[in-house]
């Protein structure tokens, strides 16, 4: 994974690959400065699982921003959750096959140069019925998807603008 920042217009884009189903992944990176940065995140699906749900953890110094001039989408997820804390959002009702990419826009608020987030992914077991997977879905939306090992990786950033 790689990022570029864009100080002007506080903007941070981050791309990379994840070809791992039972870790979490968890990312550094280095901006140039603390504050708000609009994350534009784009990753390939380099696994052999449709992904259904992504969920994103902030860690205790930043958080996400969920304002009305604030994006919060992304190209493959209708539906988005965002925890009263803010440290928490999960987008779904969508799905990232084999191969495809993933793009994901949201704002942190990063309370230092440093900020490390989570993320997570959801695939039904092929074993579950169509109902028992919805559940399983509404369940992780309200509580959180459980943390699996993590992969930690440092985002190298260059700065531009």
């Amino acid at each position: 994974m790689a990022g570029v920042a864009d100080v002007r217009r506080r903007v941070l884009m981050i791309s990379g690959a994840i070809d791992t189903t039972d870790h979490d992944v968890s990312l550094t990176v280095n901006l140039p400065e603390p504050g708000r940065w609009q994350i534009i995140k784009s990753e390939t699906n380099l696994t052999d699982q449709t992904w259904v749900a992504m969920q994103v953890t902030t860690d205790e110094d930043s958080t996400f921003v969920s304002d009305e001039d604030t994006l919060v989408l992304s190209r493959q997820f209708s539906k988005t959750f965002m925890t009263p804390d803010q440290r928490r959002l999960t987008f779904y009702d969508g799905e990232v096959r084999p191969g495809e990419a993933v793009l994901k826009v949201y704002t942190l608020e990063a309370g230092g140069r440093k900020p490390n987030y989570s993320y997570s992914r959801y695939t039904p077991i092929a074993t579950d019925t169509a109902e028992q997977s919805q559940q399983t879905l509404e369940e992780l939306i309200t509580n959180g998807m459980p943390q699996r090992p993590v992969i930690e990786l440092i985002v190298p950033v260059t700065v531009i603008g």
